[in-house]
């Protein structure tokens, strides 16, 4: 069963798959009756903690499978003796762009220059921008997102250093991030949240970076103690780039919005053209095969 009625890529591609029945439905309306024997439910990407109320109207439901490359939203709320599987590996293109875009928008100085444009201001001179050429740069997250950045950085010169939950060859473990972190000028933050990442970037995370050190953070905006960080950008000790933050969405009023040395997006690394058939095209291979009676790749361990 699909979200969206009016997703078109996502029931084309559904449709094409041996033996299956596509049904869409809209997540904000009551579930038509004829739908409650759907085995596979997939969830909207937008809001998609939305339609967990479903999960108690189908009694036949055997695999949720997600849209994002993250399942902390629905971890907690699947049962055990449903599959639940991600759409992982689908968005790392384009999260990766913004994450390189994001780096190399504060260290060539993008936010100055344009309020001197704005402002019709010649600022020959007048703002110290930077290289990445030779910045070392640590990433939290070594899944497809954390892999597809590794991959992109030495086209700048720059030295990747990759953090997994667990250790293996050429990944570091979660041990290990205390005494990477001062050798590191940026620190990208691709993991998903879990008990483990959870306040990962805490006081003692963000001291342990060294002075003008740069925090890109692609992952989930739970994994950073927005507080610590605040101090830390207000003193202009640190700098950050954000696609999610702690609350979100964000209220006006709060202080992160007026930090020096900050970019925030609004939660849309992955939003370009074309995402959302890539994602589709992960979540029917997942239910290819789990539909064939394998386990699908992107299963999240219950």
């Amino acid at each position: 069963m699909s979200n969206e009625p009016d997703d078109k890529v996502g029931v084309e591609l559904l449709s094409q798959l041996e033996g299956v029945e596509v049904l869409t439905y809209d997540p904000n309306e009551p579930l038509p009756v004829e739908h409650r024997g759907a085995e596979v439910l997939i969830p909207p990407y937008r809001s998609s903690h939305r339609p967990i109320p479903l999960l108690k109207q189908l009694p036949d439901l055997r695999m949720v499978q997600l849209l994002s490359a993250g399942a902390d939203e629905w971890a907690s709320d699947v049962p055990s003796y449903v599959t639940l599987s991600t759409a992982r590996g689908a968005q790392a293109g384009p999260v990766s762009e913004w994450v390189l875009s994001a780096i190399l928008c504060l260290y060539r100085q993008w936010p100055a220059l344009v309020r001197f444009q704005q402002a019709g201001v010649w600022a020959h001179r007048r703002v110290s921008a930077d290289t990445l050429a030779g910045s070392r740069v640590l990433i939290v997250g070594a899944g497809s997102i954390g892999m597809a950045v590794a991959r992109r950085l030495p086209v700048f010169d720059a030295v990747p250093t990759l953090v997994a939950s667990r250790a293996r060859e050429g990944v570091h473990g979660p041990a290990d991030i205390p005494r990477l972190l001062p050798d590191h000028d940026v620190v990208v933050i691709t993991a998903p949240l879990t008990d483990d990442t959870r306040g990962l970037v805490d006081k003692t995370f963000l001291a342990a970076m060294p002075d003008g050190a740069l925090l890109v953070n692609a992952g989930r905006g739970k994994i950073v103690d927005t507080e610590a960080l605040v101090l830390e950008l207000q003193a202009e000790r640190l700098r950050a780039a954000l696609d999610v933050v702690d609350p979100e969405p964000l209220p006006e009023s709060h202080p992160l919005w007026a930090c020096p040395g900050l970019i925030i997006s609004p939660h849309m690394a992955r939003t370009v053209p074309g995402t959302n058939a890539l994602c589709y095209q992960v979540a029917v291979e997942q239910v290819r095969t789990f539909c064939t009676g394998g386990v699908p790749s992107n299963t999240v361990p219950a």
